[in-house]
């Protein structure tokens, strides 16, 4: 019988409680049958070549993954290593979130069609939990339990003649490499870098024209990806505020719509009116270009402002209806804002 793989993703830092909160997982989940559970260090700090990620590589069935991050960014943060699965739903409830950085509104009633993941994606399924959402260890193991009930009743309603995973072109009846735990847990540096959500994504490359420090490419399907992630400026998500479809995550940022919680917004950018008519930049683009600026000046270059890399209109595109946020632009031009 094919194992459930359970991976807890540990806290940055050496906060007692987090730990606490971890080992009580991983206590539990150990004494459960069928399941496999590993620890790896923070997921977003891990490089291409750490035992901890090349572990997860080695996956091929179904997985779990507990991290201190939202789910939504944990799934492209996998899907950006080559870690690939259909996303799995579960049915733990996050807590209200109250976020008054980047309140949402509404979605645009017309969402573009987005480009989806990349290449062949396997045949099973991704569960992220956040591990913020309780703080009890209870509730995360009950819902690992559904979960691995649930993976038994979809592979025992497959046909038998079913063709086998297949991922990073290792047949699954090949042996996984072996992984000692005290590798897994080897340190990581911490990093900062922006994971794109591909099932948001439209490709429009507004991301690649905002950011002047080489962040961003194309690939040979000329699909946004990030290239030079290590070029990114820690502590800077400018980029994230630009993208009209809010596909750009930092996961370690401190506001809930940049760092990944699945939030609408309105005509894809996060506005504050209040800030933005008590005289302070408080919109989403304005906020960027000041925050790109700041970086480019560390860097010893000159500030652009808006004159660089600000689509202020798609001119290429056939015309639609308006919706709030040209509504909003017009408004503030005939202001003279």
């Amino acid at each position: 019988m094919s194992r459930l793989t359970v991976v807890v993703s540990q806290a940055p830092g050496k906060h007692p409680a987090k730990r606490a909160l971890e080992e009580s997982i991983v206590a539990a989940l150990l004494l459960e049958p069928g399941l496999e559970v590993s620890v790896v260090p923070n997921l977003y700090d891990l490089g291409p070549d750490h035992t901890g990620r090349l572990f997860l590589g080695s996956v091929r069935g179904d997985l779990v993954v507990l991290s201190w991050l939202y789910p939504r960014a944990a799934f492209w943060l996998l899907d950006r290593d080559g870690i690939k699965g259909h996303a799995g739903e579960t049915q733990l409830k996050p807590p209200a979130d109250d976020d008054e950085d980047d309140t949402p509104a509404e979605p645009a009633a017309d969402k573009p069609q987005a480009i989806g993941a990349a290449g062949t994606v396997p045949d099973r399924h991704i569960y992220t939990l956040d591990l913020r959402d309780f703080n009890k260890h209870e509730p995360c193991v009950a819902e690992v339990r559904r979960i691995a009930a649930e993976c038994r009743d979809r592979r025992a309603a497959k046909p038998a003649n079913a063709p086998a995973i297949i991922q990073l072109g290792l047949a699954a009846k090949e042996p996984a490499p072996a992984f000692a735990p005290e590798a897994l847990l080897a340190p990581a540096g911490r990093r900062w870098y922006p994971v794109i959500d591909y099932s948001r994504c439209t490709n429009c490359l507004e991301c690649l024209d905002f950011c002047l420090f080489g962040v961003y490419g194309v690939d040979s399907l000329e699909r946004i990806v990030t290239e030079n992630q290590d070029q990114c400026k820690k502590g800077c998500p400018a980029c994230s505020r630009v993208c009209p479809q809010q596909a750009i995550i930092f996961p370690e940022y401190k506001s809930a719509a940049i760092a990944g919680a699945d939030t609408g917004a309105v005509g894809g950018l996060k506005i504050d009116l209040s800030r933005l008519f008590g005289g302070d930049v408080g919109d989403a683009l304005g906020t960027a270009v000041a925050e790109r600026d700041r970086e480019l000046v560390n860097d010893g270059r000159v500030a652009v402002g808006a004159t660089v890399g600000v689509a202020k209109r798609q001119t290429d595109k056939p015309a639609t209806p308006k919706d709030e946020l040209d509504k909003l632009v017009d408004d503030l031009d005939a202001l003279g804002l």
